[in-house]
């Protein structure tokens, strides 16, 4: 399996780069590249992989306009930091979409649904249109409609201010104080909600900026949060997240 690498962040590059070659002890990284135009010179020069993951944020733009000077006929299997909204254009089309940090469970799955692909009855030449107008048009979660009594009531999401998984439910943390159960898991909630609002701080807790008191350095490169609202509730970022957070964080 011969495989290409898009990605303009080195510390991915080489943690993808190293999972892939666990997964595939065979395959053949062809390189590592980290600019829209250098992959497009790259493609025009060389023989197609045999599978293409590519990042969807690169050191000059947006890797949709690769689509648009080169015809990609061989899988490719999306990752980002960010633009969830993309997922479903990707599950449509056959074709994998990996939320950063790359978990290996993940990426092993993504590797066994291109391995069972009929690559002469998939098309690919439409990933670009599909990715440009969600990007353009990103739909996400505007309100909860909740029970409330005998009835339900609406709650916006600009009036959470965390959200937590506890005993295998999800709840609404809201500015008030006030907290509310929610049948969604944390897995639909990733998909439905703004990443530029909301970020997975781990398998328990979607933060806001607004929401956090301090962040502190905690031990295996790990960092510790404090939220301003519920302040002995502990909140721990792993070593993997610790750089998108700060990114996250940093904008």
């Amino acid at each position: 399996m011969k495989i290409l690498i898009v990605e303009d962040e080195s510390i991915n590059a080489s943690r993808l780069k190293r999972l892939l070659e666990e997964l595939e002890p065979n395959c053949e990284i062809l390189g590592i590249i980290d600019t829209v135009v250098d992959t497009v010179a790259w493609l025009k020069s060389n023989p197609a992989p045999d599978l293409i993951t590519m990042d969807i944020r690169l050191a000059d733009g947006l890797s949709f306009a690769i689509f648009d000077e080169i015809d990609i006929t061989c899988p490719v299997i999306f990752t980002t930091a960010y633009d969830e909204y993309a997922i479903r254009a990707f599950k449509v089309n056959s074709i994998d979409y990996l939320m950063k940090p790359i978990e290996k469970n993940e990426l092993e799955f993504a590797l066994t649904k291109f391995k069972s692909l009929n690559k002469n009855e998939t098309s690919f030449t439409n990933i670009a249109g599909i990715l440009k107008e969600l990007i353009e048009k990103p739909v996400f979660r505007m309100r909860f409609l909740v029970t409330y009594r005998d009835g339900y009531k609406s709650v916006d999401v600009s009036d959470i201010d965390f959200i937590y998984s506890e005993f295998k439910t999800s709840n609404l943390f809201l500015k008030s104080g006030v907290i509310i159960s929610i049948p969604q898991t944390m897995e639909e909630l990733e998909q439905e909600l703004d990443p530029n609002i909301f970020f997975r701080a781990n398998r328990q807790f979607f933060i806001r900026a607004e929401s956090i008191k301090s962040i502190a350095n905690y031990f295996n490169a790990k960092l510790k949060i404090q939220l301003k609202l519920d302040p002995e509730r502990e909140v721990i970022i792993s070593r993997e997240k610790t750089p998108f957070f700060k990114q996250w964080m940093d904008r």
